[in-house]
C-alpha cells in the first residue's frame, strides 16, 4: 500500500507542473481545447460545454483535471457557500460563484502553490469577488465546523490516501442539511495490483479509487444520510490503453482486464440536521440501541 505522504508527494508533484506548463503555454499539447491533459487523457475530455467556457478565462480551463461536472449537477442556489475540495485552476470556484451570485461565496481549497497562484490569477480575470483560494490538504479543511451549504470536488478525494479523514472533514465544515455533491472515479470488480500500486496512476485518480459500496459505506461512517451515486461516464478498454499509456504498464494486456471497471459518477449525501445526526450518532455508538 502507498502511504498517504508518497501519494501526497506526487500528486503535488504532478499538478505543480501542469500549473506551470499552463502558465507558460496556455494551449500546450492540446491547444485549442479545455483540458491541460485532454489530448492523451479520456478521464478528464469534455466535460464542460461551450458555454461554461465562455464564462471563464482559458487558463482555467487548461488547467482542468477533473473527471466530471460537479456545478452542473450540485443544484447550487444564490447566496449558498460552497466549498471546493482540491480546487486546481480554480474553473468550479469560479463556475459556483456565479451561480451562487454576489451574496453568495465559494472557497477553493488546494495544497499545491503553483495551482493556487494560476487560480488566484484566473480569480482576478474573471472579475468575481466572492471568491476565495485557500492553502491547505483537504484532511485538514481550514474553516469552521458548521460553516459551508455545498461541498463540491472533481476526482480529488480518490488522490487522498485517508478517505475517511477527508470524509469526516466534510461532514465537519458542513451546515446540518448541508449537501455534498462531487464527481469521481469509481471502480466496479477486482483491479489488477500493479494499478494499484502505481503512484502516477493514483495522481490521475484511478489507481486510488474506491468501490461504490465501499463509497457508500465511508459516507455513511462519517454521518452522512440519503447517499446517492450516479455514474455519468463509463471507460472501457480503449479508454483504459490510453490512460495507461507511458505508465510502464503492458497497456494491451491490462486494458481487457479493466474494460468497464471504471466510471465516472455524481457522488451526492446530505449532513443531517442536528436532531438527526444526533440519533444517528446514538445509533452507530450503542449499536442500534436506544435507551
Amino acid at each position: 500500500m502507498n502511504s498517504n505522504t508518497d501519494v501526497k508527494r506526487v500528486v503535488r508533484e504532478k499538478y505543480g507542473q501542469v500549473a506551470a506548463r499552463v502558465k507558460a503555454d496556455q494551449g500546450g499539447c492540446c491547444s485549442g481545447v479545455p483540458s491541460a491533459l485532454e489530448c492523451c487523457d479520456p478521464i478528464t475530455s469534455n466535460l464542460y460545454d461551450a458555454a461554461q467556457a465562455c464564462e471563464l478565462p482559458a487558463a482555467a480551463l487548461q488547467a482542468s483535471l477533473g473527471c466530471g461536472n460537479p456545478t452542473a449537477l450540485a443544484e447550487l442556489k444564490p447566496g449558498e457557500t460552497v466549498l471546493d475540495l482540491g480546487s486546481g485552476g480554480g474553473i468550479d470556484v469560479l463556475l459556483s460563484a456565479r451561480r451562487v451570485g454576489p451574496t453568495g461565496k465559494t472557497y477553493g481549497l488546494d495544497m499545491t502553490d503553483e495551482m493556487l497562484a494560476l487560480a488566484e490569477e484566473n480569480r482576478r480575470k474573471s472579475g468575481l469577488t466572492n471568491v476565495e483560494f485557500l492553502r491547505g490538504e483537504i484532511e485538514h479543511i481550514p474553516l469552521p465546523d458548521n460553516s459551508v451549504d455545498v461541498i463540491i470536488s472533481n476526482c480529488v478525494i480518490n488522490l487522498s490516501g485517508d478517505k475517511d479523514q477527508v470524509l469526516r472533514e466534510a461532514f465537519r465544515v458542513l451546515k446540518p442539511g448541508g449537501r455534498f455533491a462531487v464527481s469521481d472515479v469509481v471502480v466496479r470488480g477486482e483491479v489488477p495490483e500493479v494499478i494499484r500500486r502505481s503512484l502516477e496512476l493514483w495522481a490521475g485518480c484511478v489507481a486510488g479509487a474506491l468501490s461504490e459500496s465501499d463509497y457508500r459505506s465511508k459516507l455513511a461512517q462519517a454521518g452522512f444520510g440519503m447517499v446517492d451515486l450516479e455514474v455519468t461516464r463509463v471507460y472501457g478498454s480503449e479508454d483504459a490503453r490510453d490512460l495507461l499509456a507511458g505508465q510502464g504498464i503492458d497497456a494491451a494486456a491490462i486494458a481487457p482486464q479493466v474494460d468497464g471497471k471504471f466510471v465516472s459518477a455524481f457522488i451526492r449525501a446530505v449532513k443531517p440536521t442536528e436532531s438527526r445526526g444526533a440519533a444517528a450518532l446514538a445509533a452507530a455508538c450503542c449499536g442500534g440501541r436506544q435507551a
